[in-house]
C-alpha cells in the first residue's frame, strides 16, 4: 500500500504512469483542497478533479485541467452578458458576511457567477453541480468524492485532505486575494508578501486520511507551498507523515523549477526557492528524488533520474526511481 499526496499538476503527471511500480487498487491519493473555490453558487475541487478526470481518463493533458474536449457553451454565455451589460470582469468576490454564510466548505472562498474568470467547461460544469447538490444533501466531502470517484471509475482511492474549509489566501502590495486570483485571473504575477491557509487551525484530517498516512507516503514534484502546504498545515498531517516513511520529488533542477509559481511562493514563504529549500520545507522526507543533473547534496538517501513528466514513459521511469528510494528508506 502506498499513498500519494497530489497538488496541481505535478503528481497526476506522476500518477499517470505510475501504475506499472504502484498498482493502482493499492493505492491512495490524498488531494489539496486549499485551492478550491465556490463559483456562481458550486463547488469547484481543481486538485480532486484533475485526479478525478486523469482516472477516468477523460483529463485533458493539454492543459492538465477540466475534460478533453468538452464545450464551454455556460461559460461563453456569461462572458456575453457580462460584456452586453458593461459590468466590470471577474474574479467577483460575494462581500465579506457572505463568506462564512451559506454552505461551510466554501468559507472565505465564495465568487459571484458574473463574468466568470475560471474557465468551466459544461461536462466538467456537471461535476460541479452533482457535487454540490450532494453536499447540500448533507453528505461529506469524503463521501462526495468517493461517489464521483465511482462514476468515473477512478482505480484509485482518492480522499479529500480534509472535510473542513480552508482556504490558500496571497497577501499581496494589492491586497490579499485567493489563490485561484492570484494564479488564474492575474497569472501568478502579483507580488507574494506571505501566504495564508485560513482555517486550517481549525480543519483536521478525516480518519480515512490518518489511516491512509500510516502507509508509506510520496510526494509528487508538486508546489510545495500552495499544494503539499495546505494539507501540512492540517492538523495531524504534517505529524503522520513524521511517523512513515516518505519519499518526495523534487520539483526543482537545483534552483530552476519545472513549472508554476513554486520559486516566487516558496521565497515568501521563507524558503530558498531551489531543491535544498524543497528539503528544509519536507523536514519528515526519509528520501528524495532528483534530477541526474541536479548535484543538490541533501543529508536524506537520494535516487537520480531524468525527472521529466512528459509523457506516462518519462512518468513510468521517475515511479521507478520512487519505488527505488522508497526501497532503501523501508528495507
Amino acid at each position: 500500500m502506498v499513498t500519494f499526496l497530489s497538488g496541481g499538476t505535478g503528481t497526476p503527471k506522476l500518477l499517470a504512469g505510475a501504475g506499472a511500480e504502484f498498482a493502482p487498487r493499492e493505492t491512495t491519493v490524498v488531494a489539496n483542497t486549499g485551492d478550491d473555490v465556490e463559483l456562481g453558487g458550486f463547488l469547484v475541487c481543481p486538485d480532486l478533479d484533475t485526479v478525478l478526470f486523469l482516472g477516468g481518463d477523460e483529463l485533458d493533458r493539454e492543459t492538465w485541467w477540466g475534460i478533453a474536449e468538452d464545450t464551454a457553451e455556460t461559460h461563453g454565455h456569461l462572458q456575453d452578458i457580462a460584456a452586453a451589460a458593461g459590468l466590470p470582469p471577474g474574479p467577483r468576490y460575494l462581500d465579506d458576511a457572505a463568506q462564512t454564510s451559506g454552505r461551510e466548505i466554501a468559507r472565505w472562498r465564495r465568487f459571484s457567477a458574473v463574468a466568470e474568470f475560471m474557465h468551466i467547461g459544461d461536462r466538467d460544469r456537471a461535476v460541479h453541480l452533482t457535487r454540490t447538490g450532494l453536499l447540500d444533501e448533507g453528505h461529506t466531502l469524503t463521501a462526495v468524492t468517493e461517489t464521483l470517484a465511482t462514476a468515473f471509475d477512478v482505480p484509485w482511492q482518492l480522499l479529500p485532505m480534509s472535510d473542513d474549509p480552508v482556504a490558500t489566501l496571497i497577501h499581496t502590495p494589492d491586497g490579499m486575494m485567493h489563490f485561484q486570483e492570484f494564479w488564474v485571473a492575474r497569472n501568478g504575477e502579483p507580488t507574494v508578501e506571505a501566504v495564508e491557509f485560513r482555517g486550517a487551525e481549525t480543519a483536521t484530517a478525516t480518519p480515512a486520511v490518518r489511516e491512509a498516512l500510516s502507509e508509506p507516503v510520496v510526494l509528487g514534484p508538486s508546489n510545495p507551498i500552495t499544494s503539499i502546504g495546505p494539507m501540512l498545515a492540517v492538523d495531524g498531517v504534517a505529524e503522520a507523515l513524521a511517523e512513515t516513511p516518505v519519499v518526495a520529488v523534487s520539483p526543482f533542477i537545483e534552483d530552476e523549477v519545472f513549472s508554476g509559481p513554486a520559486a516566487k511562493l516558496m521565497e515568501a514563504d521563507g524558503y530558498d526557492p531551489s531543491t535544498a529549500g524543497v528539503a528544509e520545507a519536507y523536514p519528515f522526507a526519509d528520501a528524495f528524488v532528483l534530477d541526474e543533473v541536479d548535484g543538490t547534496e541533501l543529508d536524506q538517501p537520494v535516487v537520480r533520474t531524468d525527472t521529466t513528466l512528459d509523457t506516462e514513459a518519462d512518468a513510468e521511469r521517475v515511479a521507478g526511481a520512487v519505488q527505488q528510494a522508497l526501497r532503501e528508506v523501508t528495507g
